[in-house]
C-alpha cells in the first residue's frame, strides 16, 4: 500500500462521476479541517495479506499523527500512486478496514468515495512535517525502506507471476522461488 500523507488546514471534495468499480454512496460531498489526508493506493501484492496491510498502515498513521498532534484523518482513495493496483474488491476492503481501525483508536475519520472521479480543494499547512510518503509492506506490515519496494522480505515469484506492470528484475536480490 502506498500512502501520501499531507497535513492540511482544509480539504473538501465532491464525487462527480462513477468509474467502473464505484461503490454506492449517499454523501457525495464532504470536508474536514485541521486533519491529515491519506492519499491511498492499494497494490496488487497487498492482496496476499490485506489484514497485515491494514494493521501496518494503522500503526504508521497513528505514529505520524502523534508526531504532529492531530487526531483527524481523511482517507482519500488515489489510484495514481502505483502502477500495480489491487482488485477493486481488495482495495475497498483495505480502505474500509483502515477507516474502521483508525476509528477504533479514537480518531475522527472520513473516507472519500472509492471509484469516483472527484474534484477537491486542499490547503496544506506547509510546516516541515506536513508531508510524508509511506509504503506499507504486504509481508510484515511495516513501512518499507528505499532499497526494495517490499522491505527486507524477499518477493516470491508466485506473488508477481503473471501480474501486469510488475518488474521483479528491479530488485532481483530479493526474489526467491
Amino acid at each position: 500500500m502506498k500512502i501520501l500523507a499531507i497535513h492540511v488546514d482544509h480539504i473538501s471534495w465532491k464525487a462527480n462521476r462513477k468509474a467502473k468499480f464505484a461503490e454506492e454512496v449517499v454523501q457525495k460531498e464532504d470536508e474536514m479541517t485541521d486533519c491529515v489526508v491519506l492519499f491511498s493506493s492499494v497494490e496488487k501484492l497487498d492482496e496476499n495479506n490485506p489484514l497485515k496491510v491494514i494493521a501496518g498502515a494503522t500503526h504508521d498513521v497513528i505514529h505520524r499523527l502523534n508526531q504532529i498532534k492531530v487526531n483527524k484523518v481523511v482517507i482519500f482513495p488515489y489510484a495514481h500512486l502505483t502502477s500495480t493496483l489491487s482488485t477493486p474488491v481488495v482495495a475497498l476492503q483495505v480502505l474500509k478496514g483502515l477507516e474502521e481501525s483508525l476509528k477504533a483508536h479514537g480518531l475522527e475519520v472520513k473516507r472519500a468515495p472509492f471509484g469516483w472521479y472527484k474534484e477537491y480543494d486542499i490547503k496544506s499547512t506547509g510546516h516541515p512535517l506536513s508531508e510524508l510518503s509511506m509504503t506499507i509492506c504486504p509481508y510484515d506490515g511495516a513501512n518499507c525502506d528505499f532499497l526494495c519496494p517490499y522491505c527486507s522480505n524477499p518477493i516470491k515469484i508466485k506473488d508477481v507471476a503473471g501480474r501486469v506492470g510488475t518488474t521483479p528484475g528491479a530488485c532481483e536480490e530479493h526474489i526467491i522461488e
